[in-house]
C-alpha cells in the first residue's frame, strides 16, 4: 500500500509535528515514525513490519494519510452492481448503457406503476421464477437503485436518453417479489420487482442477498458513473479494514437545481479524499453511490429497512461503529441527474429532514443541531442572543488561548493565529446555518431572535454571491429541510436534532 499526505495537513519541527487529519489533532512523532513517514511521501510503499503497519494505520485512521488506489486488474469481476428503482425506467436505461462492462446486475423494480421490463426492454414476457444462477465461472455485480422519482429536465418533462435497450434474465423470487425476464440471457442483468413500493433500503437488501461477490456495488437509477468509477474505488479494499467505499457524486449542470446542487449538493463531499466518521470532516455519504464489502455488509444486516430516508447513513455509522473503516474516494465520480423542478427538489430536501429525528434516535449525539467546542460557548451564546459586538471580545479571548496553547506545543505563532482565527469563524458560520436551518421557529419568537435570524439570511446571501448560486433556492433548501426536522421530531416525539452539542477540545497525541 501506498500513501499520500492529506492537502490540510501541516508539518512543523522538520516534520515530527503534524497538524491536521479530521477531526483535527496535534500528532507528534519520534524519529523512527519521522523517517518513515518521509520514506512514504516519496512514494515508497508501507513495508509489511508491525512497527509501520502501526504507524500507518494510525496515521490513515486519523485522516492525516490517505491511501492510494493502484491499478487492479478486472475490478468489476470483484463486485456486484445493485440497483434500487421505482418509476424510473429512462435513468435506468441510461445506467445500464453505462455500467455494461459490468459482468453481472442486479435491478430490483421497488413496485413501479409499470413494471421496469416494459420501460426498459421492451417486453413484458413474464418467466418462471428460476434458481438464482451462481457465480462459479464469473464475477458477478448486482446494480441496487435507490432513487424513486422520474428524471425530468428543467420543464418538468421526462427526460428520455437515446441509449440501447437492455436485456434481463430472471432469477429466483421471495414471497411478496415477482420476477420477469427479457431476451438475452448473455447481458447478466437480473430484474427482480417488488408487487408494492417497500423502499430504497427493501430493494437494495432484495438485490444484494442474492450477490455471491465480495463486493456489492449500489447505483441509484438517477447517477450515471464515469470511466473509471471502480479502477478508482475497488483497489481501497485491498486494506482488510476497509468496509466500504463512496465515490463523489457530482451533480450535472442545467435549470436552477442543477446550477445551486453544482455548488451545495447535500450528495457531493468535495474533491479531497477522507475517512468517514460522525465526527470528521465527511460525517456520512450518499447511498445514490457506494461499494461495500459483502461480508460485512452481512454482519451488520444490510439497510435498515424501517427507515423511508437516511438509511444510507444509518449504514454508515453503524459500520464505523462496528470498528470498519469508511473511505471517501472522490477520484471515483459518478455524475447525479437533480430533480426536475424546484417544488420536487424542496420535496426531496423535505424528506430527507425527516430522517434526522429517527437517526438522532439510534445514534445518540452523532445528530446535535451544532457542535460547539467548549471553549467557544460564551461567544455562541452572545451570538446567538444578538449581541454581536459583546461576542467579539470572548472570540478574541479564544484566539488568543487557542494560538498559545498551539504555539506551546511547537506551532509557530504565524500559524497558530490563523487557524485560531478561522476556527472562529467557521463557528460563527455554523450558528448561522443553524438558524436559517433548525432554529429559525425560535428565532421568529422575539425581536431578537429575528434580529439574529437577519444576520444568518445575510450569511446565506453573501456566500451565495461569492459562490454566483440562487440564494432563493438555497433559503427554500434550507427552509424545507429544517421543516422537515421538525417534522420528524413530532413524529418521534425527540428533541435531540435541534439541540446543540457542547464537544471537547483534543490534546495532542504522539504515536
Amino acid at each position: 500500500m501506498r500513501v499520500r499526505l492529506d492537502p490540510g495537513v501541516r508539518r512543523f519541527e522538520n516534520g515530527r509535528l503534524l497538524l491536521g487529519g479530521a477531526p483535527a489533532r496535534l500528532l507528534r512523532l519520534g524519529a523512527a515514525g519521522t523517517r518513515l513517514l518521509d520514506t512514504w511521501l516519496t512514494g515508497e510503499p508501507v513495508a509489511a513490519t508491525a512497527t509501520a503497519r502501526a504507524l500507518a494505520r494510525k496515521l490513515l485512521d486519523a485522516g492525516i494519510l490517505h491511501p492510494i488506489a493502484e491499478p487492479a486488474d478486472s475490478p468489476a469481476s470483484l463486485v456486484t452492481l445493485v440497483v434500487p428503482v421505482r418509476d424510473n425506467p429512462h435513468g435506468l436505461t441510461r445506467l445500464l448503457a453505462a455500467t455494461r462492462a459490468v459482468t453481472t446486475r442486479i435491478v430490483v423494480d421497488d413496485g413501479s406503476a409499470s413494471p421496469i421490463t416494459t420501460a426498459a426492454t421492451g417486453t413484458t414476457r413474464d418467466a418462471s421464477p428460476t434458481p438464482a444462477a451462481t457465480t462459479s465461472s464469473a464475477a458477478r455485480i448486482a446494480v441496487s437503485v435507490g432513487d424513486h422519482t422520474p428524471v425530468t429536465d428543467s420543464t418538468g418533462s421526462t427526460m428520455r436518453d437515446p441509449v440501447p435497450r437492455e436485456p434481463f434474465t430472471s432469477t429466483a423470487a421471495t414471497p411478496g417479489e415477482e420476477t420477469r425476464a427479457g431476451i438475452d440471457d448473455s447481458s447478466r442483468v437480473t430484474l427482480v420487482r417488488h408487487d408494492r413500493a417497500r423502499g430504497p433500503a427493501a430493494a437494495r437488501n432484495a438485490g444484494w442477498r442474492r450477490a455471491t461477490t465480495p463486493l456489492i456495488a449500489f447505483l441509484d437509477s438517477d447517477v450515471v458513473p464515469a470511466p473509471g468509477w471502480l479502477d478508482h474505488a475497488v483497489p481501497l479494499f485491498d486494506d482488510p479494514a476497509v468496509a466500504a467505499v463512496a465515490p463523489r457524486v457530482v451533480s450535472l449542470r442545467g435549470g436552477p437545481v442543477g446550477e445551486y446542487e453544482a455548488q451545495r449538493s447535500a450528495l457531493d463531499m468535495g474533491p479531497e479524499p477522507a475517512t468517514v466518521r460522525p465526527d470528521g470532516r465527511v460525517r456520512y455519504v450518499p447511498g445514490a453511490a457506494l461499494v461495500v464489502r459483502a461480508e460485512t455488509l452481512c454482519a451488520v444486516g444490510g439497510f435498515d429497512e424501517a427507515l423511508r430516508f437516511g438509511e444510507d447513513v444509518d449504514l454508515v455509522w453503524r459500520l464505523v461503529d462496528a470498528g470498519c473503516t469508511v473511505r471517501y474516494q472522490p477520484l471515483s465520480i459518478v455524475h447525479h441527474e437533480p430533480r426536475g423542478s424546484v417544488g420536487a427538489f424542496l420535496r426531496q430536501r423535505f424528506g430527507y429532514g425527516t430522517s434526522a429525528a429517527p437517526l438522532a434516535l439510534r445514534h445518540p449525539g452523532l445528530l446535535p443541531a451544532a457542535q460547539l467546542p467548549a471553549g467557544a460557548v460564551a461567544t455562541a451564546a452572545l451570538l446567538l442572543s444578538g449581541h454581536f459586538a459583546a461576542a467579539i471580545l470572548p472570540a478574541a479571548l479564544t484566539v488568543a488561548r487557542s494560538a498559545e496553547r498551539l504555539r506551546r506545543r511547537g506551532v509557530p505563532v504565524t500559524t497558530a493565529v490563523p487557524l485560531a482565527a478561522a476556527a472562529q469563524l467557521r463557528l460563527a458560520r455554523q450558528l448561522a446555518d443553524t438558524v436559517r436551518r433548525t432554529w429559525w421557529p425560535l428565532a421568529l419568537c422575539g425581536p431578537r431572535g429575528r434580529r439574529v435570524l437577519r444576520a444568518a439570511a445575510l450569511v446565506a446571501a453573501m456566500e451565495s454571491l461569492l459562490e454566483n448560486t440562487d440564494v432563493t433556492v438555497r433559503l427554500g433548501d434550507e427552509l424545507a429541510y429544517g421543516l422537515g426536522v421538525w417534522a420528524g421530531c413530532l413524529r418521534h416525539r425527540t428533541m435531540a436534532p435541534l439541540l446543540p452539542r457542547v464537544r471537547r477540545e483534543r490534546t495532542g497525541q504522539r504515536p
